[in-house]
């Protein structure tokens, strides 16, 4: 057994049954994302589209496909062409342009709202205090659909210190759920990564994003 395959069949023995996970393939090539699909990934989280669309052509209809990089208004035409949901709306702006190219194409895109629950203001994400005026606007377009909430957490070395943020997070995603807003499911709460996984599950992820903990360090020199 390789060492993806051993890694991904450990890893899916281990998560609750609740609880999905998205293999983060940002720098891999398709042989290793079509590895670990066969060893049981059946959603595959991709950062950049420019690598989505040289390795996307090669595994499309094995796996759903999970945009969750920082969305750029000049990549959407290209990303709801290639992904099955979008984990990192940002913005209400964003949501609206989504909104456009996909009526265009007849087609409804599935979104989690990012949260910048650290309010750190180098990362993207929508700052706590307007998760909720942000989901109401956005839930009156017609071409997306909010399905749940993602964070990344604050940047630091300790996983325990993710907790909080985590908590955050999680706080907003069940308010949310309680106010019923149309078009608005809160199913999905994407939280937690390699190093910070089994946190973010103690808080109430039911998906992950793990790639080092499946693929290794990624080597930045291909």
């Amino acid at each position: 057994m390789s060492f993806i395959t051993a890694n991904v069949k450990k890893i899916l023995k281990e998560l609750p049954e609740n609880v999905g996970l998205v293999a983060a393939v940002k720098t891999r090539t398709a042989e290793e994302i079509d590895e670990a699909i066969r060893a049981g990934v059946k959603v595959i989280g991709e950062n950049y589209v420019q690598e989505s669309e040289k390795v996307f052509p090669l595994v499309k209809e094995k796996a759903e496909w999970h945009f969750i990089g920082h969305l750029q208004k000049n990549k959407i035409n290209k990303v709801i062409r290639i992904f099955d949901m979008v984990e990192t709306v940002d913005s209400f702006e964003i949501a609206k342009e989504l909104d456009k190219r996909c009526a265009k194409l007849g087609q409804i895109m599935p979104i989690l709202i990012e949260i910048n629950s650290g309010r750190e203001i180098q990362k993207s994400g929508v700052i706590p205090e307007n998760v909720v005026n942000v989901v109401k606007e956005v839930s009156n377009l017609e071409n997306v659909k909010i399905l749940g909430l993602m964070t990344m957490g604050a940047r630091t070395g300790s996983p325990e210190e993710s907790r909080p943020y985590f908590k955050i997070t999680k706080e907003i995603f069940d308010d949310m759920k309680e106010m019923d807003l149309p078009n608005v499911e809160m199913i999905y709460l994407s939280m937690g990564m390699s190093n910070s996984y089994k946190i973010a599950i103690e808080e109430g992820s039911n998906m992950v994003r793990i790639g080092t903990m499946i693929f290794g360090a990624r080597d930045y020199q291909k």
